[in-house]
């Protein structure tokens, strides 16, 4: 087993997790299996009660786990699915050496940071790159070198050089190389004291990634190699760029894979990128475009919806189309002449999911607007508890129509909690979550989309669509064309996806597809909705570029 560790310098969120999911891609081009793991050192157990404002989207893995967006990045970048121990936290440590030493574990020992905190972050570590079966793990330690939450971690991984054999164990430092326009210069003070406090507590990079608006010239490349003990040839650049999954390119034409290989002791292999140039060719020089509108409450923060977004890139990429988004806070619109104006000229409208009621009656009539003027809507999780409300109302004619979230006291309370979810205590972790089935029913834009009958998607939520509400909707024109077909005797029957017969596209899913979306396999559902907002795009492309009949004529 070989082990990489990305820690980062001088300020946080420099995009450790993208040089994490970027390496473990240009090993996985070499044809090695490579597992990530993200060390988060706040004391939290997981991500699943964090403002969406401060951390961004709550990323949930097929088993269930309610992890940081990191962990997305790594699947997509990776092309594989991963488990609740690819997420470690102060909270998990501390929470599992406590009930360790209740228990007895410990025998009569004084338990301490060092060595028994830090073996149980070794111990995890360790047990989930073998789990994996991976080759290669690439550990990623969150937050920045001096934080003093971060020491116990550091001083973990230190003690990886000596606990495995010679060449086993590489360190990479991302830090930030800040560009002053004023003297158009790079400065590298900050790099050489976040790498001199990096070597303060034991460890030397292997390797130091300049995070950059632009290419680092060779020169200061040069200069920080003499203040940070590596060589030239092992500085590189991530500077930024138009879209993320350039990143591996980027890197591995600077050689990043190949210092990887001298120092862990690899053979040399020449990387099949074909498909990241095929996909950043297609991002980049698309041969048409379309407008969508995401209907949401974090309009503010994109990184509240970063799966959606890369959905968006996947179906774009699938589609050889540029996704353009614009963003509609769902808690300013408050009429439907006010829907129309916020979706105006849209070829394609999704509301998100989230929770509480702000914005709720702006995304009932965002819903509304799309379903009766046939723009093609996409409901994920809540987007999906939105049109079913809106259909209850508006053509059901049930008034009062509404989830028991937003309202206890609704008359029609066409989204419930189920019994089993009625006595529940606490937040974390207490919602259905990770991959559940679908059982599609055949002859339905769903089933023509997965091609199949059966499908897993990933979920959390809490509240369903009522059952004793379903066959009015039905009656009504809705159609329910995916149930839940049951897991370890609960939830038989429950709504899984519903869609309009009628309507260009219309579609709700009560999952989270967005996921389980990659590169290079598109979630189905994005890739439909794209390409449906397209069609209605050239629709109107071609009623644009028709002649007037009312218009003069020259003779």
């Amino acid at each position: 087993m070989k082990y990489i560790f990305v820690t980062g310098g001088v300020v946080s969120s420099l995009g450790k997790g993208i040089l994490t999911s970027s390496l473990g891609a240009i090993l996985r081009a070499r044809g090695y299996r490579v597992t990530a793991i993200k060390i988060d050192p706040y004391v939290n157990v997981d991500a699943g009660t964090m403002r969406p404002y401060e951390h961004g989207e709550v990323f949930v893995t097929s088993d269930g786990a309610e992890t940081d967006l990191d962990i997305g990045h790594y699947e997509r970048f990776l092309n594989i699915d991963l488990s609740r121990g690819n997420n470690l936290t102060t909270g998990q440590v501390y929470l599992s050496v406590i009930q360790k030493e209740r228990r007895g574990e410990y025998l009569s020992q004084t338990v301490q940071v060092i060595p028994h905190i830090t073996d149980e972050i070794k111990d995890r570590i360790r047990r989930v790159a073998k789990e994996q079966e991976a080759d290669i793990a690439v550990v990623e330690v969150g937050g920045t070198v001096g934080d003093i939450e971060s020491l116990p971690f550091l001083e973990a991984i230190r003690q990886f050089q000596f606990d495995e054999e010679d060449g086993d164990v590489m360190y990479i430092h991302l830090t930030l190389v800040p560009y002053l326009p004023t003297s158009e210069e790079f400065k590298t003070k900050p790099t050489q004291h976040s790498v001199s406090a990096l070597r303060g507590l034991g460890i030397q990079a292997d390797a130091v990634v300049l995070r950059s608006d632009k290419m680092v010239p060779e020169d200061v490349r040069k200069k920080v190699a003499l203040f940070t003990n590596v060589r030239p040839s092992e500085v590189f650049t991530s500077p930024t760029v138009q879209f993320l999954y350039e990143v591996p390119l980027v890197l591995e034409e600077q050689g990043l894979g190949r210092i990887v290989e001298k120092k862990l002791g690899l053979e040399p292999i020449q990387p099949n990128l074909s498909f990241w140039q095929s996909a950043v060719r297609k991002l980049k020089q698309p041969s048409s475009e379309v407008t969508v509108a995401f209907v949401g409450k974090y309009v503010k923060m994109p990184d509240a919806y970063l799966s959606i977004l890369e959905g968006f890139r996947h179906a774009g990429i699938a589609n050889d189309a540029r996704v353009n988004v614009k963003w509609v806070n769902a808690e300013e619109v408050t009429s439907l002449e006010q829907a129309a104006e916020a979706l105006h000229g849209v070829d394609g409208v999704l509301v998100g999911p989230g929770f509480g009621i702000r914005g709720i009656e702006g995304k009932i009539l965002c819903a509304r607007y799309a379903r009766e003027n046939r723009i093609p809507y996409f409901g994920i999780c809540l987007g999906l508890q939105v049109a079913v409300i809106e259909f209850a109302r508006n053509v059901l004619g049930l008034e009062g129509a509404n989830s028991t979230e937003f309202d206890p006291y609704t008359p029609h309370p066409v989204i419930d909690l189920m019994p089993e979810q009625l006595e529940v205590e606490g937040l974390g972790g207490t919602m259905r979550l990770g991959n559940w089935p679908m059982r599609i029913h055949p002859e339905t834009i769903l089933h023509r989309l997965y091609g199949k009958d059966l499908a897993y998607e990933r979920h959390r939520h809490r509240y369903e669509v009522n059952p004793a509400y379903v066959q009015k909707l039905i009656e009504g024109g809705l159609t329910v064309s995916a149930v839940t077909p049951g897991m370890h005797g609960r939830g038989e029957g429950l709504v899984e996806a519903i869609e309009l017969p009628d309507h260009p596209f219309f579609i709700g899913l009560q999952s989270h597809p967005e996921l389980s979306s990659r590169p290079m396999r598109v979630s189905p559902p994005f890739g439909g909705f794209i390409a449906a907002a397209l069609e209605r795009h050239r629709q109107f492309k071609v009623l644009a570029e028709q002649p007037d009949p009312a218009a003069p004529r020259l003779a």
